[in-house]
């Protein structure tokens, strides 16, 4: 038994078919383009998570300013109230 109850023969004849259609050539071009796509597919992965880690600090550093000017802002209702 081979992949997903194909055996090994079938495999080796459906991969003859393909040759005999498609050619080594253009196979070639098919193997080297799927290739080329996943590498840039992966360095954009690699480039996203990379630019998130760089903006978390800066989104703490914001919400530390807001929390601050939050309490500006409840002592100075707390004064008008008195």
């Amino acid at each position: 038994m081979g992949l997903g109850g194909i055996s090994i023969t079938q495999l080796l004849i459906i991969l003859g078919i393909v040759i005999l259609v498609f050619g080594t050539k253009k196979l070639k071009n098919i193997g080297s383009d799927l290739g080329g796509a996943l590498k840039g597919f992966k360095s954009a992965i690699k480039e996203d998570e990379e630019t998130t880690q760089n903006e978390q600090p800066k989104i703490e550093e914001e919400n530390d300013t807001f929390d601050v000017k939050a309490e500006k802002v409840d002592e100075s209702v707390e004064e008008k109230q008195a």
